[in-house]
């Protein structure tokens, strides 16, 4: 079976630039991050992908993880980001070429402080659903 690792990020990055209101939260969407970057902004983390067949359709389970990075002091700024993709991305249609029946569903979040006392971190992570057209 063909990986949807690749597909589901460009699906999610797509969705994700294209929402206005969240974009003017953040300086950008990165896969690789420039240096320097301006806070906040999102970044993509670890993806894992696992088999979901069901019977004689091919499926995918996919573990994305998205980190959230601001300079604010405390959390309230990289909470609010959070709140904004949640609008964004949880239980949201997402088209996802080559697959289809997809979902994506919010599955935890993670509020770290960076070794940098400026820096908070939230980690997110959601899964996607999907079955091979």
């Amino acid at each position: 079976m063909t990986s949807a690792l690749w597909p589901v990020q460009e699906a999610v990055y797509a969705k994700v630039v294209a929402d206005g209101p969240f974009m003017a939260l953040v300086t950008g969407l990165f896969d690789e991050v420039p240096e320097p970057v301006a806070h906040p902004y999102v970044s993509f983390g670890t993806t894992t992908e696992v088999v979901d067949d069901a019977h004689n359709q091919r499926g995918l389970a996919v573990n994305l993880v998205l980190h959230i990075w601001s300079r604010y002091r405390g959390f309230r700024e990289a909470a609010e980001i959070l709140a904004a993709l949640d609008l964004v991305l949880d239980r949201q249609p997402l088209a996802v070429a080559g697959y289809r029946d997809v979902s994506i569903a919010h599955q935890q979040h993670q509020q770290l402080r960076d070794p940098d006392p400026d820096i908070r971190h939230i980690n997110v992570a959601y899964r996607v659903w999907l079955t091979k057209e």
